[in-house]
């Protein structure tokens, strides 16, 4: 056995070791917006430090736990927080635990994510629904040997992020008069943030919004051949483009004041989604 399959086998019968529970939908909550964890109705809470082999999170925001429970009807597991590439983990560590939960059932995988908004069309608090990405940037979680029991050696990314999925979240967004953008998301390495030139570069390659994660997860996922659907909000303007200095705790209060929106957003699609599921 591969020794990353072999750890991930062990992540897998840890979580198993409290919770019996199958989920078919994964959440992922990004920068400043951990707080949706307040709708979720938990009954299994991990420290991402209590399972074996998966990094904890040093980044203000991001909380580091696993919570299994339920929305609604709707059973979930919500990762509040990630851990970044670069925080100094490898790309592997960085999906690990997205890997985990697609071997536990998820089938569904919202990531959310702060990003700073590219297009000039975008305003500080509106949200963006991804529809392709761009992850050149930084290395591909699928660097290595591959592992044959999760997915093919060439996985396509061509609908990297389900249209299906789309779809139902643009519905859900104009049923709720929320404003929702359709847009290309691109990965950085970070921490540094992007200069005014590289985000000019980066316009031209097609980027609406600029952040430092979500691309690899969605890659590692779609190698499983789970569905992806993707969420940003939009936490400020990228560099160049506003007046004032970048700053994270600028993006933190800017997911506090689009926190109700937010919620009440993914408290649809979740829902919405879940449906997919079970008309499978």
């Amino acid at each position: 056995m591969q020794q990353e399959y072999r750890r991930l086998t062990e992540i897998c019968q840890t979580i198993r070791q409290y919770t019996t529970a199958h989920p078919k939908i994964a959440v992922v909550l990004g920068s400043g917006l951990g707080g949706f964890v307040q709708q979720l109705r938990v009954h299994t809470e991990l420290a991402f430090a209590q399972l074996p082999h998966v990094p904890t999170s040093t980044v203000p925001g991001h909380a580091g736990r696993l919570l299994f429970g339920s929305v609604g009807d709707t059973e979930i597991v919500l990762m509040q927080g990630r851990t970044h590439y670069y925080e100094g983990y490898s790309m592997q560590q960085v999906v690990r635990l997205i890997r985990a939960l697609g071997m536990l059932g998820v089938e569904i995988l919202l990531l959310t994510n702060a990003a700073g908004g590219i297009n000039m069309q975008y305003h500080p608090g509106e949200f963006m629904l991804l529809s392709g990405q761009i992850a050149s940037l930084v290395p591909s979680p699928l660097r290595g040997v591959n592992m044959e029991e999760l997915g093919p050696r060439f996985p396509d990314m061509t609908n990297i992020y389900d249209d299906m999925l789309q779809k139902i979240a643009l519905d859900a967004a104009h049923r709720l008069h929320i404003t929702l953008h359709q847009g290309v998301y691109i990965q950085t390495a970070g921490p540094q943030y992007e200069s005014p030139q590289e985000i000019l570069m980066y316009r031209t390659w097609g980027a609406d919004a600029v952040g430092m994660s979500t691309a690899a997860e969605a890659i590692a996922a779609r190698h499983m051949g789970m569905r992806v659907c993707g969420i940003s909000c939009i936490s400020n303007l990228a560099a160049g483009l506003g007046s004032m200095p970048l700053s994270h705790s600028e993006v933190q209060q800017t997911a506090d004041r689009s926190a109700a929106d937010f919620a009440r957003l993914l408290d649809a699609l979740i829902s919405d989604f879940s449906k997919t599921v079970q008309t499978k």
